[in-house]
């Protein structure tokens, strides 16, 4: 569903701030393959996924998504086959909208736009169940404007967002970072769900190796701009933290020293 081939990206190159982001770096994914990122503070985790999204283009390297080639492909065209949800609940949503209308702009991504009402009855009715799904009480608060959630709300509303149209490619950026516990383990269970009961093939950057370990059928650990550290099915459930670091250090020479890993 996913390859990237030697993939390279640096930023500010041939000044004093130069760095290079991507060595190199080389990944495929399989159909409904959910793969979780782990790497200390400048891996290139972000940046791999702003590529794979558009934002960024790489300076060498091809992207191929469904065998497609999306390298030259601009980031509004992938928003179409791509799903997203960001570290900050305050992206993903329009504060000033209401919920059912934030709910109808995800559900026409990438459809043709007609001259007729925005929400019909059918839809609204869709809307409920789904929300019934969060089991966050939202089924009641269609016409409430989201900018009046709270954080973890915003962010199950953003996740339901990035999914409902089964996205090629689902793409979570530590997207419980900025959540407390209780709320973050809320969400990666409702990330569960939908990953499995629409088979998404999906790319999750954390910054605790926990979970990293409990989510997903397979762990990439990434530093200096590669991969150093890959691992699926039985061997993935057999880690432990301590494994995590003692790999990292044997593949990369280095301490691990990213405290939100260490201390999540």
């Amino acid at each position: 569903m996913l390859e990237l081939r030697n993939i390279s990206k640096t930023f500010f190159p041939g000044t004093v701030n130069e760095k290079l982001a991507l060595d190199n770096l080389n990944l495929t994914l399989n159909d409904g393959d959910f793969v979780t990122v782990i790497g200390g503070n400048g891996a290139g985790k972000s940046t791999m996924l702003n590529i794979i999204a558009g934002v960024f283009a790489p300076d060498e390297g091809q992207i191929l998504i469904d065998g497609k080639d999306v390298t030259n492909m601009p980031e509004h065209r992938r928003a179409s086959f791509l799903g997203r949800v960001f570290q900050d609940p305050m992206m993903g949503t329009a504060a000033n909208m209401q919920l059912e209308e934030n709910l109808s702009l995800a559900y026409r991504r990438g459809k043709r736009r007609t001259l007729r009402w925005a929400i019909t009855k059918a839809e609204r009715q869709e809307y409920k169940e789904m929300l019934q799904e969060l089991d966050l009480g939202l089924e009641a608060r269609l016409t409430t404007r989201v900018g009046l959630l709270s954080g973890g709300q915003r962010q199950a509303v953003t996740l339901l967002m990035a999914t409902m149209n089964k996205p090629e490619l689902l793409l979570l950026d530590e997207h419980t970072a900025a959540l407390d516990p209780k709320t973050a383990d809320k969400v990666l269970s409702l990330t569960d769900k939908f990953v499995s009961e629409d088979n998404l093939t999906t790319l999750m950057i954390t910054h605790n190796m926990k979970d990293a370990i409990a989510h997903g059928n397979r762990l990439i650990m990434m530093n200096a701009g590669r991969i150093i550290f890959d691992v699926s099915g039985e061997e993935k459930k057999k880690l432990t933290v301590e494994m995590l670091l003692e790999q990292f250090s044997k593949a990369s020479g280095t301490e691990f020293t990213s405290d939100r890993a260490l201390l999540g």
